[in-house]
C-alpha cells in the first residue's frame, strides 16, 4: 500500500523555508505512530529538515537525482520516484510518502491512502502548498474530533482517506 502523510492549514500551504510552519507536539506523535515500523520515503530537503539523520524504527528512503541509487550508510537513496515506491512496497509494506512538496504532488496519482492533519488556520507567507485533493478521487474513511494544542492555540483533525 502507498500512503502519504501531511499536516496542511487551510490554504493547503504545508511550509516555508523548508521547515514546518507550526509545532504540534500531538501532530508529532501521531505521525511517528503512523510511520514506524513502516518505510518512509522523502526528498532530500526534507531529509535536510529533519537534521540529515534517519528516522529510527522505519526503512528510509531518500529520492535524490544527484546521487546514484543504492545504499549509503542506512539509508536508501533512488535517483527516481517509480524506483523509491517499488521499493518501499517490497513484501507488502506500507510505504508512507513524507514529504516534500515536490515529492507529494508527484507521488499524489500514486497514493492509495492519505493521512491528513487539517490545521485550522491559514498560512499566507508559505512557500510549499500541497496540491488540493479531489473529493471525486477521495473519499474521507476517518476524522478525529477537533483538537486544539494547549501551547499555541492551534486546532486541528486527524483525517484518513481512502482512493476511491
Amino acid at each position: 500500500m502507498l500512503s502519504l502523510i501531511v499536516a496542511v492549514a487551510e490554504n493547503w500551504a504545508i511550509g516555508r523555508k523548508n521547515a514546518l510552519l507550526w509545532h504540534l507536539p500531538t501532530d508529532l506523535k501521531y505521525f511517528k505512530k503512523v510511520t514506524t515500523g513502516h518505510t518512509v520515503i522523502m526528498g532530500l530537503n526534507t531529509y535536510r529538515s529533519i537534521g540529515s539523520k534517519p528516522l529510527p524504527n522505519r526503512r528510509n528512503i531518500i529520492v535524490d537525482n544527484s546521487r546514484p541509487s543504492g545504499v549509503y550508510d542506512t539509508l536508501e537513496y533512488f535517483d527516481n520516484l517509480e524506483e523509491a515506491l517499488k521499493a518501499g512496497q517490497e513484501g507488502g509494506q506500507e510505504a508512507i510518502v513524507m514529504g516534500g512538496g515536490m515529492l507529494y504532488r508527484t507521488s499524489l496519482p500514486y497514493m492509495d491512502k492519505l493521512y491528513i492533519t487539517h490545521v485550522h488556520r491559514s498560512v499566507e507567507d508559505a512557500d510549499t502548498f500541497f496540491p488540493e485533493i479531489d473529493l471525486n478521487v477521495w473519499r474521507q474513511d476517518w476524522a478525529s474530533e477537533r483538537m486544539k494544542d494547549e501551547e499555541s492555540g492551534i486546532e486541528f483533525t486527524f483525517t484518513t482517506y481512502i482512493r476511491k
